[in-house]
């Protein structure tokens, strides 16, 4: 039987009661019809699974009784792989997170770039930032994943562009670079464009930051498929994909 994993946003320690987020709660207790007694795995990302026993549950409420700290499993790739996603437009967006984390990516910065189609004030940022990290812990949760990979605040091309470090390249159809002949090591950026593609101001810009044109094939993928695609390459090159 799948181990049930439910992640809370608070410190755990063995022997003390965790209050289980509501969505969790019914999850747990209406569709899956746990009891009291029930064995669960808790985490909180950082880095360690603990093994639960849940505990009194009501309609909307829920704690859980932790028992032990886990060493961490090896689900995290040796590659620390940083997505840079233009932002997507409402579905897409949830998906290019919930695979990525999948696929184990370490940290994702969300990109306001001049042919994307969401433009977002403060409150609007706000409210989707909060979404997209509950899209990232639920997609921990079903993966096996116990660190939930970093989210920055969208951000524009030019500051993401000017604090980028490690192996940086940016997907371009029209780049001379073939991902089959790169030899990504440690700290990797990946940067993918809206669904109009980058302008030539901002190819310009990514190059001068030292990113290199990289170009995954004959076809020009759609943004929603063109980073999963480059970070299952990636892993599979030097990750842990093989």
């Amino acid at each position: 039987m799948r181990r049930i994993r439910i992640f809370v946003d608070a410190p755990l320690e063995p022997g003390t009661q965790a209050a289980l987020p509501e969505p969790a709660v019914q999850h747990v207790v209406r569709v899956l019809r746990l009891q009291a007694g029930d064995a669960i795995v808790l985490f909180n990302g950082d880095g360690h699974d603990y093994q639960a026993r849940l505990g009194a549950t009501g309609k909307r409420d829920a704690s859980a009784e932790v028992l032990q700290r886990v060493p961490p499993a090896a689900t995290e790739s040796p590659l620390r792989i940083t997505l840079a996603q233009a932002i997507a437009r409402g579905e897409k967006m949830d998906w290019i997170l919930q695979k990525a984390t999948e696929l184990g990516v370490a940290a994702i910065v969300p990109l306001a770039s001049e042919r994307t189609d969401v433009r977002l004030d403060a409150e609007r940022a706000g409210k989707r930032l909060a979404h997209w990290r509950g899209v990232l812990e639920s997609a921990c949760e079903q993966c096996g994943r116990a660190t939930v990979p970093e989210l920055a605040p969208p951000t524009p091309l030019e500051h993401f562009a000017a604090a980028a470090n490690g192996r940086r390249w940016v997907l371009d159809p029209e780049a001379g670079g073939s991902i089959r002949a790169i030899e990504p090591e440690g700290v990797v950026t990946i940067a993918i464009g809206p669904e109009g593609g980058w302008s030539e101001r901002e190819l310009e810009l990514l190059r001068v930051a030292g990113f290199g044109g990289l170009r995954l094939g004959p076809r020009v993928l759609r943004t929603e498929t063109a980073g999963l695609a480059a970070i299952a390459a990636l892993q599979a090159l030097r990750g842990d994909l093989g």
